[in-house]
């Protein structure tokens, strides 16, 4: 296994990591654009994941990304499909994480692959699902063609500069999940009653 100096270590890892926060915001848009730089060899796949780089991949997962960035714009089926890629961003953020750390020992790449990509992935999605879902209570479902739009630019953004600038992407990305952390944590304290910035017990 080939020793690469630390800093190129952490370009990968910032490369993962902001392909993966982006495929909270669309599950196929970063996996669609890492088949095509495996493909062309603009960057080279982790053992065991050649085939995200083969022409089926990327015709399927340019059918599927057409259908998904579509498919947002339709009453309904936007919340069916928050409902399925709820999952589907999981496991493509444990997919681009894993693939953009090819030197690493296989046990550590699949564990920052699940725990790391797969968990920003997931925190993204759930956090869109659930701003979909205050728009549609909001209004009616009147601004979520606006919100998908913004999901989109934000999927397409999120892939180009993680491809160009990754580093960038991946403080863009940590910043991301602390925002989404934040929230959640003062949305339970509201549950509970307690003073924003309060532990509980204190």
């Amino acid at each position: 296994m080939e020793t690469l100096p630390l800093p190129q270590y952490f370009v990968a890892g910032a490369l993962g990591l902001g392909l993966a926060a982006s495929s909270g915001f669309r599950v196929f848009v970063p996996l669609l654009a890492a088949s095509l730089a495996h493909h062309f060899g603009w960057l080279p796949a982790a053992p065991g994941f050649a085939w995200l780089g083969s022409w089926p991949a990327v015709l399927a997962l340019a059918a599927a990304t057409v259908f998904e960035v579509l498919g947002y714009y339709l009453p309904l089926v936007d919340h069916l499909l928050d409902t399925l890629t709820t999952p589907a961003a999981f496991v493509a953020g444990t997919v681009l994480m894993t693939s953009s750390l090819p030197h690493l020992d296989p046990a550590l790449r699949w564990g920052l692959g699940v725990v790391v990509g797969g968990g920003t992935a997931g925190l993204v999605q759930g956090g869109t699902a659930l701003l979909r879902a205050g728009s549609t209570a909001a209004t009616g479902g009147l601004a979520n063609p606006l919100f998908a739009t913004l999901e989109n630019l934000l999927a397409v953004g999120g892939t180009v500069l993680a491809l160009l600038l990754p580093l960038a992407a991946g403080v863009g990305a940590v910043a991301l999940v602390a925002f989404g952390l934040g929230r959640v944590r003062r949305w339970r304290q509201r549950r509970a009653g307690l003073p924003a910035g309060r532990a509980p017990g204190a």
